[in-house]
């Protein structure tokens, strides 16, 4: 094949078939995505541990599984286990309907459990390893700065290259598992110093620190691929990552990376690369977007409401997209428990699912914090709520969010934090 890249002989090698066809054809499209956006080489991962997008069985995703055979038969295994998104499923702590389930078992996941024996033998960490929140402590994938890492997941990339410092584009499904399986990707993009320099200044000047997922929708909005340097969020969150900087920085990132396209954002005196490299990592003539209270409302005002019925009683609260951290998980536990006894209130009054990683989960098991949250009726799963509204049966319920994420991709209507514990306890007049 003809290419425009610059290859090392094993490159070559491998793109002639020295490794057998499958690696050939491995290598061939990781060549072809480079060239596409006129990478200048290939670099090698110095963090191997993949993050993969595609996590739920679909009946019609037939390429995929045909894909993952092949690489079983050649005897192809990534050399680091891998990470994945969330599964889809929890029918003991998300109850479903009969009408639901029958949508979700004949018509959806009809290929969940066959798949995840594929991804086992390519090289699944484990049962556990189902989540958003790879990088999270308890789960353990957790690149260092400067890293160059095979990921996708918007979230989880957007995360990984700001708040960790590590250098991942925005992959799609499979060019990350290549990229892992050869151990090299091509050299663009974010990968690059200049790369990685940002294109806008968002200006902080809220009267008061901003919901994270209204901030990161109204510069995601607004930046939409590009690079922003955000100034003004650091007298709120310090300038040491800690567990409250983690969660809001995890939950802004998903919004811009969801409601716009941002791969990563420097936050000054904050992020790694902002407190090393400070204003030289702007671009000289970048543009100025300021945030302000005004601009908060306008976003929030600009959420068109999909319910069929506009005025309709929330039926459900899902709490968490991205999965939540431990720290989010005493924190949500602590405000609806407070909230349940000022209202006078002994349950949740909307059915609310709280998600998490499937080892945090286990983490908070082991807290007094689990039994407390247990009490307020509310229910905890490690399942992709998305996933869950992909079935247009559920999908078509008064599903309630405090996710810009879930908002952008479902019928789900964001709620702030407030307001959701407004609503689900139980507040006088609603």
């Amino acid at each position: 094949m003809e290419y425009k890249m610059k290859l090392t002989d094993e490159e070559k090698a491998i793109l002639q078939g020295s490794q057998g066809e499958t690696m050939q054809k491995v290598m061939r499209t990781l060549v072809l995505y480079g060239d596409t956006f006129d990478a200048e080489k290939m670099v090698p991962l110095t963090h191997k541990a993949s993050h993969l997008v595609t996590s739920f069985g679909l009946g019609m995703i037939t390429p995929v599984y045909n894909i993952m055979d092949e690489l079983i038969q050649a005897g192809i295994v990534t050399e680091e286990k891998f990470t994945m998104d969330p599964r889809p499923l929890d029918y003991e702590n998300v109850k479903c309907n009969f009408i639901e389930k029958l949508v979700f078992n004949k018509f959806m996941y009809t290929k969940q459990d066959d798949y995840e024996a594929q991804l086992k033998k390519v090289g699944l960490k484990d049962d556990n390893a189902f989540s958003c929140t790879c990088y999270l402590e308890q789960v353990g994938n957790i690149p260092k700065k400067g890293d160059v890492i095979s990921w996708a997941e918007s979230s989880a990339v957007v995360y990984a290259n700001s708040v960790l410092g590590a250098r991942c584009n925005r992959n799609s499904a499979l060019i990350e598992l290549f990229g892992s399986i050869a151990g090299v990707v091509p050299y663009f993009g974010l990968l690059t110093d200049e790369g990685r320099k940002a294109d806008w200044i968002i200006e902080v000047k809220t009267s008061k620190i901003p919901e994270a997922q209204v901030l990161g929708s109204a510069i995601g909005l607004k930046v939409m691929e590009d690079v922003p340097y955000i100034v003004g969020l650091d007298p709120y969150l310090g300038t040491e990552i800690d567990a409250r900087a983690q969660a809001y920085l995890k939950d802004m990132g998903a919004a811009t990376a969801s409601n716009g396209a941002v791969g990563l954002f420097h936050v000054e005196n904050l992020t790694p690369e902002a407190k090393e490299h400070g204003r030289a990592l702007i671009k000289e003539g970048a543009q100025t977007f300021v945030v302000d209270d005004k601009v908060l409302e306008q976003t929030i005002a600009g959420y068109p409401i999909m319910w069929k019925d506009k005025e309709a009683t929330p039926k459900l609260c899902f709490i968490g997209c991205p999965h939540l951290s431990l720290s989010q998980l005493d924190d949500w536990t602590a405000a609806l428990t407070e909230n349940l006894e000022k209202n006078g209130k002994s349950k949740v009054q909307v059915r609310t699912v709280l998600t998490s990683a499937p080892d945090v989960i286990e983490a908070f098991k082991k807290t007094e914090n689990y039994r407390r949250l247990l009490q307020t009726g509310a229910t905890l799963t490690s399942i992709c709520p998305l996933m869950y509204m992909n079935n247009p049966i559920a999908g078509k319920k008064a599903v309630m969010t405090n996710s810009n994420k879930l908002r952008t991709y479902t019928m789900a209507r964001y709620y702030t934090d407030a307001e959701v514990l407004e609503r689900v306890c139980g507040k006088e007049g609603i």
